[in-house]
């Protein structure tokens, strides 16, 4: 191409030059300098282009004058897929006052299709990361995450780190690298439970389902893909949450907390079936608003195969979120108790005095200790699995 090998200048130097119009271009075999150069570059040319008039978008004048068009029909208004007030944005986009229209701009623009806007994204991507979930996104969800920033003015990317860590958030690429989303649960079971990854798909499955605590999200769905990916994820043993849109789909995957048969596992240790609680509860489910899909995140990791800390965290998380973001205790957080090292210690005697005075379970105080109750005994060694194969040992 005749562009000007610049992989060992410094970025700084790269920019002044590209932007300064020295070189009309640069090759650059150093990928993560590539990355740190376009978006700097971008930002560095885009005064002058705005100076040159070089945008697609009107000014203010020239958009007032497009919005005094208006014959104020209603029809915009009426065609909405969710009613949004478009015609009274467009008569105050007449005074000059756009304010309306930069709200609708979140709620109707992008392929995400959030019932709220692209903000809602962003609030339970912060809340989840201070919790020490780790985060992965791609496509729409990744670029829309990058369009807020904090006071410092940096976007979530900055601020969190970028490894497969807790507490981290990753950037996997375009809508079709879920396939490396995915592909990180499968290496769990591949290199924490040996299992072979070729032609293995329903054990690798069944191991997902009991033992990892993985939920996919899905706020929105807007197309047919979105929904195809979720549903891909379920197939792996994935539980998935989707926004109010979703259901126009006409198909989600409920589980029946109540229906008591339906929750018994092979213990694969010597085949015997054993009563769990419902974990995860659902595959596929929907939820309307961002209040509601947090404590549903947290609810939906929680497994059978947890050991008294994990399920200690995971009830810390799903109470503590149903309580900020609900205003209440969740309804079924003691069906997820085994024993009492499964409360939380900064909540544990609070727990204790519900679980005796509204559920009716035997506390021994003096020892702190659950005695009936539960439906069963927490068990470090307990390899649940649904494929009779499995089992060492089939009991009758």
């Amino acid at each position: 191409l005749g562009l000007p090998d610049m992989t060992m200048e410094d970025v700084d130097v790269i920019v002044e030059k590209l932007s300064g119009g020295e070189y009309p271009g640069a090759f650059i075999l150093d990928y993560d300098k590539v990355g740190e150069v376009v978006p700097r570059l971008a930002l560095a040319v885009s005064p002058e282009r705005r100076a040159k008039l070089m945008t697609a978008l009107p000014s203010e004048e020239e958009l007032q004058s497009l919005v005094k068009k208006c014959t104020d029909c209603g029809v915009c208004t009426r065609d909405c897929p969710i009613s949004l007030p478009i015609a009274e944005a467009m008569k105050a986009g007449a005074l000059l006052d756009f304010s309306k229209f930069e709200a609708l701009h979140d709620k109707c623009i992008g392929c995400g299709n959030y019932p709220n806007g692209t903000k809602e994204i962003y609030d339970i991507t912060v809340e989840m990361l201070k919790r020490n979930y780790i985060v992965l996104a791609s496509g729409c969800a990744a670029m829309d995450i990058a369009m807020y920033k904090d006071d410092e003015g940096k976007t979530l990317f900055e601020r969190f780190p970028g490894r497969f860590a807790r507490g981290n958030l990753i950037n996997t690429g375009p809508c079709v690298s879920n396939a490396h989303i995915a592909g990180a649960t499968i290496k769990v079971a591949a290199i924490f439970a040996g299992k072979k990854t070729s032609g293995n798909y329903e054990e690798i499955a069944d191991y997902i389902l009991t033992r990892v605590g993985a939920v996919g999200l899905a706020w929105g769905a807007y197309s047919q893909k979105a929904f195809a990916i979720g549903t891909g994820c379920n197939r792996l043993g994935i539980p998935v949450v989707i926004g109010p849109h979703g259901s126009k789909y006409r198909r989600v995957y409920l589980g029946r907390n109540y229906r008591k048969k339906d929750w018994k596992v092979f213990d694969a240790r010597d085949g015997s079936v054993v009563d769990i609680e419902p974990a995860p509860e659902h595959l596929m489910i929907t939820c309307q608003t961002k209040e509601e899909v947090l404590p549903m995140l947290a609810k939906l990791c929680i497994r059978p195969s947890d050991n008294n800390f994990g399920r200690a965290i995971k009830l810390s998380n799903y109470i503590e979120l149903s309580e900020k973001y609900l205003g209440k205790m969740p309804d079924d957080w003691q069906v997820y108790v085994r024993s009492e090292g499964d409360l939380p210690i900064a909540m544990r005697e609070k727990l204790l005095k519900q679980l005796e005075e509204v559920h009716g379970w035997k506390i021994d105080w003096e020892k702190k200790k659950i005695m009936e109750g539960p439906l069963r005994k927490p068990d470090v060694s307990f390899q649940p699995t649904n494929v009779p194969r499995l089992c060492k040992e089939v009991k009758k």
